[in-house]
């Protein structure tokens, strides 16, 4: 008896479209920068307590959350949030790394502060160009970053000049960056949801002029 066997035509399935990791990336980077600037501002007493609560928060959700972030956005081929939340979900795995090194005894205590301050120099100078190009998103986003790189600017001053004074400053900018990055994401959840805006985030500060134009239009950039 002669087994036949049937071949069954593949369907194409069209690929689910991924929705816009921005509002995570944005969210996961606002609480981690909170909770951490919040330390380094003292409020409430915190910067008297080791944050070890920073550690968890710098590992899991402002890196490793904001990292993958970073690889949706490629997959939608945004390079500007894919390049943001990459970098800066490695800036906070780094922040994670630091601090357990330093909380197990791993990291000499008189190096922190140097360390950081180049480390934080590094940061601001992407975070610089990062900024430019954020005028052609919206007001909302080149707020973040400009925010972020002033408190960048003030926490590399402080650590270099090793005056906890200035430190205190960048935490307490950091605390306005953050709540700058949490309005963003909520902005840009209810539009994901609803479908349209909700809560203003404004133009695009820099655009292509029309008499610039060339035969071969730019690409805009996506969000």
């Amino acid at each position: 008896m002669a087994i036949e066997s049937s071949r069954v035509a593949a369907t194409p399935v069209a690929a689910s479209p991924i929705a816009d990791p921005a509002p995570l990336g944005l969210a996961a980077f606002a609480l981690t920068t909170f909770v951490l600037s919040a330390h380094n501002a003292s409020a409430f007493g915190f910067g008297s307590h080791v944050p070890f609560v920073v550690i968890g928060l710098a590992l899991f959700y402002g890196g490793l959350a904001q990292f993958m972030a970073g690889m949706w956005s490629f997959r939608r081929g945004n390079v500007f949030t894919a390049t943001a939340f990459s970098t800066y979900g490695a800036f906070w795995l780094a922040v994670g790394t630091l601090l357990a090194l330093v909380a197990f005894g791993k990291f000499p205590v008189g190096d922190i502060a140097v360390s950081l301050g180049w480390f934080f120099l590094g940061f601001l100078i992407f975070n610089t160009y990062m900024m430019f190009w954020a005028l052609r998103v919206n007001v909302a986003v080149f707020l973040v970053f400009l925010t972020l790189g002033i408190t960048e600017l003030v926490l590399m001053w402080g650590n270099f000049a090793g005056n906890m004074d200035i430190v205190h400053w960048g935490g307490w900018l950091g605390i306005i960056t953050a709540l700058v990055a949490w309005y963003t994401s909520a902005a840009d959840v209810i539009t994901g949801m609803r479908g349209r805006a909700y809560l203003p985030v404004g133009s695009p500060l820099w655009s292509d002029s029309p008499v610039m134009t060339t035969a071969t239009p730019a690409s805009p950039v996506r969000r």
